[in-house]
């Protein structure tokens, strides 16, 4: 057998820099996190090399001669003193093993001068060899460089990415640093070149404009249960391919969570297309007791004692921003037009006589788009002769009343506002119908700019959100069945279905468990089918077996609802009189995300006059 012996110290913390510093970007983050505990308002940040070279630079109130010595020894710190002071921290930095470690594992230089000192004073590592003490000249503040990282562990060095991956890593804790700290004036040089500059701003709007160059982000704020967040995000149409601009702080400290940014992407459910995903900047504080932030080396992951609360906070806040629909207020803001107003905005009328067959009146509800060929024959752009009527469409055998109801709690969930009527606003109805084009646009005008329409998303979402407010209302008509429909799913699958009956039968799925692997299903909405059903119910299990009970519910019907108003409402192709054009925009004012369809697609394109105007020349 062989003999226990205690590891060197070396070993040590060459085990301790493999938690501590995977990659040249978490070095960075270590370093920044130091400079911010010392009350740094300036730093500096260079790297090159695939981050084998980092330069940390700050103006704080540095180290002192006495102390610089242990400032590269393993579990040393200032930060902490006694174990209740984890769960009390003050500070980003705790461990006292980030210094030691990098420095085990790279060539150290650490120069540093406090306010009362008259001289600098430099000390060294190399490999883990420590120098003695030096006197130097050098600021106020402290400067840290680090050479060769990883050069004496060529099986860690291996494990690098291209320096250009590496060095976008680097940047992106760079950022997420900067947006945490918007009292800090960020220099960061790479390859030699000035990358960004962000001065030190008052609040985290101005901060998140610096950092993430977005000027249309909207602020959300909420709180539940001692938990209160601030939100920056963007709108359903300003979006990204990655989920990697959403940002997350938990004591405003930058951290990775599945549950926050699952929170995130539940509030915008249905307004985002297939891997979509907004930018936001999300900040939540909650009681000391309720975060874990000693679960990880790197402390890039927490755990919370209640991580529902964390959940719903954030969700509440983001939903309840994206309900107020702010970017409409933007594109549409303006859309109103008087009686008065010409049909291009201010354009005056053009004076010139009227060639035979061309009708000139496009503001008659009964008049069609005309225009006339070279043999002077009129086709018309669409065809009036079979009228849509919205009141005879399968949809609106749902009995829908708009009410001030909350709907009733659901396994635990706390309650969610129900969308209601907006009957303030009216941005889309305030928009003048043109008429239609290509049969599956329905061409507006606001005071400023054309408008087109798609009439099938505009009508689709309208159908979705009276389904949504149905099925919360449980006045969706059923279908009752002969013979039950039966389906095998496995057996844990069957057991998570179980738990969400009740929430099925407000949908108007009656289910019951027939054994370990069967569920019957004996009633269902007189819209959907039988494989729909099958693809809901599965796509139910899998939600609450992933996640939880949190959304499981919500989403999976909201999904099969958008499924629903899909199949249940105008096409493309199909020809609208100038009535039922207004008709439509009017009840997108009722719902404050009528500018997205419930799969995320845009329902419509504004084109600005002044833009218009340019490319014919009219103004330059």
């Amino acid at each position: 057998m062989a003999k226990i012996e205690k590891l060197q110290p070396e070993i040590i913390n060459q085990i301790a820099a493999g938690e501590v510093v995977e990659r040249p970007s978490h070095l960075v983050k270590e370093l920044i996190e130091n400079a911010v505990d010392a009350g740094a308002t300036e730093i500096s940040v260079e790297f090159d090399l695939g981050g084998r070279y980092v330069k940390i630079s700050d103006n704080g109130f540095g180290i002192s001669k006495e102390d610089l010595s242990l400032a590269l020894a393993p579990h040393a710190t200032s930060k902490i003193k006694t174990v209740h002071d984890i769960w009390n921290l003050n500070s980003f930095g705790f461990r006292g093993e980030a210094l030691a470690s990098i420095a085990s594992v790279s060539k150290l230089s650490l120069v540093s001068r406090v306010k009362e000192a008259q001289e600098a004073y430099r000390i060294e590592s190399d490999f883990g060899k420590i120098s003695e003490v030096q006197s130097v000249g050098g600021e106020f503040g402290t400067t840290i460089v680090v050479k060769d990282l990883f050069e004496n562990i060529p099986a860690r060095l291996k494990f690098l990415k291209s320096d250009a991956a590496e060095h976008t890593q680097i940047k992106n804790v760079v950022k997420a640093m900067g947006l945490a700290h918007p009292e800090v004036c960020f220099r960061v040089r790479g390859q030699a070149k000035l990358l960004y500059f962000w001065e030190a701003v008052k609040d985290k709007k101005l901060r998140v404009q610096q950092v993430l160059e977005q000027d249309h982000l909207y602020q959300a704020t909420g709180s539940y249960e001692d938990f209160h967040v601030e939100i920056y995000m963007s709108a359903p149409n300003n979006t990204v391919r990655t989920s990697k601009q959403m940002w997350f702080f938990v004591q405003n400290r930058w951290v990775q969570d599945r549950g926050m940014q699952a929170a995130v992407m539940d509030a915008y459910r249905n307004l985002l297309m297939h891997r979509e995903y907004p930018i936001v900047a999300c900040w939540l504080e909650a009681p000391l007791d309720e975060v874990d932030v000693n679960i990880h080396p790197t402390k890039s992951k927490i755990k919370f004692n209640q991580p529902s609360n964390s959940y719903r906070v954030v969700n509440r806040a983001v939903r309840a921003q994206l309900e107020k629909a702010p970017w409409l207020d933007e594109f549409l803001g303006n859309s109103a037009m008087s009686d008065g107003d010409a049909a291009v905005g201010s354009q005056p009328a053009l004076n010139y006589e009227e060639p035979p067959n061309t009708i000139r009146s496009i503001n008659s509800p009964q008049a069609s788009l005309l225009v006339e060929d070279t043999e002077g024959a009129a086709y018309a752009f669409h065809d009036h002769s079979k009228s849509l009527q919205f009141k005879d469409s399968a949809l609106d055998k749902i009995q829908y009343e708009q009410k001030n109801i909350i709907p009733a709690n659901t396994q635990g969930q706390y309650e969610e506002p129900v969308v209601e009527k907006n009957q303030s606003s009216a941005h889309w109805g305030n928009l003048q119908v043109i008429g239609q084009a290509d049969l599956t646009y329905i061409v507006t005008q606001s005071a400023s700019s054309l408008v087109l329409v798609d009439q099938h998303a505009a009508h689709e979402r309208v159908a979705f959100e009276k389904l949504m407010f149905a099925w919360k209302e449980g006045r969706i008509d059923v279908q009752q069945m002969l013979i039950p429909l039966t389906f095998q799913f496995d057996e844990e699958m069957v057991e998570a279905l179980v738990t969400k009956i009740e929430d099925l039968k407000r949908l108007g799925i009656f289910m019951e468990q027939m054994g370990a692997d069967t569920v019957a299903i004996s009633a269902h909405p007189q819209l959907l089918k039988p494989k729909a059903i099958q693809w809901s119910l599965e796509s139910l299990a899998k939600e609450v077996l992933d996640k939880g009970d949190g959304f499981s519910v919500e989403k999976m019907i909201g999904d099969l609802c958008a499924t629903l108003a899909c199949h249940s409402v105008i096409r493309a192709g199909k020809a609208l009189s100038h009535a039922e054009m207004e008709d439509l925009l009017k009840q997108m004012d009722e719902f404050p995300l009528s500018s997205f369809c419930p799969h995320g697609r845009p329902v419509y394109v504004e084109y600005e006059f002044s833009k218009i105007e340019k490319n014919f020349g009219r103004i330059v």
